[in-house]
């Protein structure tokens, strides 16, 4: 064996060199010391050092190779059902990249999020009708979109489905699909289609809740669907991996795959009824397309942290979704989920409240102070608002813990009530110089009993 200058020194046998590089690994922390020592003391091993590093630069270029690759492997095989340490400990001058096959720290790989997970989401359609603006005049068409919607609970008669307010707004018709029986559905088999009441929702926070009732729910899907296991959006970082589900473009389930690449993210964004609202979301480059909306979110575990919404998306954007984290709004998911189912009542039978109202915006609050709401103009003479502890100025802000941003939106809720029935309205009263939260209990009346021609 000759060293760089073409001068022989003694050979070196294999045996030796593993003997040497197992007693001396190659990567050493002592590295700069070994550099930083006399002269004198490195040329005593300078030859040996030279051997070793030419026997071991020649075997990486060959059989060592596959050695540290069968290594390597062996590495992968325990990192799928163990932890990178547990891995790493018998090797330690190996290092493994993230893989989508990992089961690390908990972390499960994409394969098995998407099968444990794909069964705690459906798709929505919601055949509903449009207001269409025109020079001559406003009319109403008819409207089919699509959402996805994420199983959080059940209760005696109803599986419980929480979605985006935006997706199941203006329904006539709302049905459900679980993920199980797209396949059917698709081919026009309607006894997998599911029919969807709105159970409660926030406009503001973009939340709904909507119930299939369990009966009409075969056995064998009841046997294969999921609730979802609820994560803490608070524990998330910049870079963590996450697995978006969904009814993308309406063609059925799919999973996208990013990372979180923004942390409580405002954006203000067109409300359903009118108006601006703004909110805090996570932000992620795994792709949330049109339909992805009120789908799921998840970590690296297979837990909820966050409800998609495409709504937000802009044209020209790319890589870029955005999600409601669901440590915000977990509470306010109970609250819907306890409310009563509500149809919208036949126009003959509809609860009448009586008032003459204009809308505070996100713009108007802003420059004035004011919250966000209806503000009373003046409650009609003998109408059911008349009689009751409702005062003009009062700013209504929601119908049974329901959140209500515009005339619109009160009036779209107010389809939901009877004549006759009670709610109770969350009013802002000045008082001072301070806004107070009021509680006014009203029964409605009919428009007939007021008066008012239909």
């Amino acid at each position: 064996m000759f060293d760089e200058n073409g001068k022989y020194i003694e050979e070196v046998t294999e045996a030796e060199v593993i003997e040497e590089v197992k007693s001396e690994p190659l990567f050493t922390n002592d590295f700069e010391a070994e550099f930083e020592k006399p002269k004198k003391e490195r040329k005593s091993r300078g030859f040996f050092k030279k051997a070793v590093a030419v026997a071991v630069c020649a075997a990486v270029a060959g059989g060592v190779f596959s050695f540290a690759m069968n290594v390597t492997d062996r590495a992968i095989d325990k990192i799928k059902i163990g932890t990178t340490q547990e891995a790493l400990s018998d090797n330690n001058k190996i290092t493994l990249s993230y893989s989508a096959m990992s089961d690390v720290d908990g972390e499960l790989s994409i394969e098995k999020i998407a099968e444990a997970c794909l069964p705690g989401v459906v798709s929505i359609t919601n055949k509903g009708v449009s207001e269409i603006m025109t020079f001559f005049g406003n009319y109403q068409t008819e409207s089919i979109s699509s959402g996805s919607g994420i199983i959080i609970g059940e209760n005696d008669s109803e599986l419980l489905i929480v979605t985006n307010y935006h997706v199941v707004a203006d329904s006539k018709e709302l049905t459900v699909v679980f993920s199980h029986d797209e396949a059917a559905a698709q081919k026009g088999d309607d006894s997998y289609i599911n029919i969807a009441k709105v159970k409660g929702y926030d406009a503001d926070k973009d939340i709904a809740v909507i119930a299939v009732n369990l009966d009409e729910i075969s056995s064998e899907t009841k046997s294969k669907i999921k609730v979802a296991t609820i994560g803490d959006s608070k524990e998330i970082k910049l870079g963590s991996g996450v697995v978006a589900i969904g009814n993308a473009l309406g063609y059925g389930q799919s999973v996208t795959h990013g990372i979180v690449s923004a942390i409580d993210r405002e954006v203000t964004m067109d409300g359903v009824k009118g108006g601006k609202i703004t909110n805090k979301y996570i932000q992620t480059d795994a792709a949330i397309n049109s339909g992805n909306s009120g789908g799921a979110l998840l970590n690296m575990k297979g837990e909820l942290i966050g409800i998609n919404s495409a709504k937000i998306a802009g044209n020209g954007v790319e890589g870029m979704g955005y999600a409601i984290p669901i440590t915000d709004v977990e509470e306010l998911i109970g609250e819907l989920m306890a409310m009563k189912t509500r149809d919208v009542v036949p126009e003959e039978k509809r609860g009448y409240l009586g008032i003459y109202g204009t809308d505070v915006t996100s713009s108007v609050s802003q420059m004035y102070g004011m919250p966000v709401g209806v503000f009373v103009q003046e409650a009609i003479e003998n109408s059911p608002a008349a009689k009751s502890e409702l005062m003009k100025g009062d700013i209504i802000v929601a119908i049974d813990n329901v959140s209500v941003s515009s005339m619109a939106a009160l009036q779209d809720r107010l389809t939901h009530y009877e004549a006759g029935e009670k709610i109770i309205l969350s009013v802002k009263r000045m008082e001072g110089r301070a806004y107070i939260d009021v509680d006014v209990s009203v029964t409605l009346g009919s428009k007939k009993d007021a008066g008012i021609e239909e």
